[in-house]
């Protein structure tokens, strides 16, 4: 009697799917029954999801360059009052060394 098959580790693909191949699309094909009940008791659709990602990404892109312009805003603004202190300073740094 060759006791390997029941003690020898799982292979590579069954580490990656978390289980053997069957097992995993019974309980893929489940989830995905329960997860689309839900989404239609709850009317959301594949659609709307998509729409609402793209939108999200738009947005992003059409923000994101605003924040960069309102941090160059920020640096220029900053700039006004750190600048003629770090001069003011290294001029006074410069009076003491000498």
């Amino acid at each position: 009697m060759d006791n390997r098959d029941t003690n020898q580790r799982p292979g590579w693909l069954e580490n990656f799917l978390g289980g053997t191949p069957g097992r995993v699309i019974v309980r893929l094909i489940i989830m995905s029954l329960v997860v689309g009940f839900l989404m239609s008791v709850f009317g959301i659709s594949p659609e709307a999801i998509f729409r609402s990602f793209q939108g999200f990404v738009n947005s992003i892109f059409d923000n994101g360059f605003e924040v960069f312009r309102d941090a160059f805003a920020y640096v220029l603004t900053g700039a006004a009052i750190v600048l003629p202190l770090w001069f003011v300073g290294r001029l006074l740094a410069a009076g003491r060394r000498r």
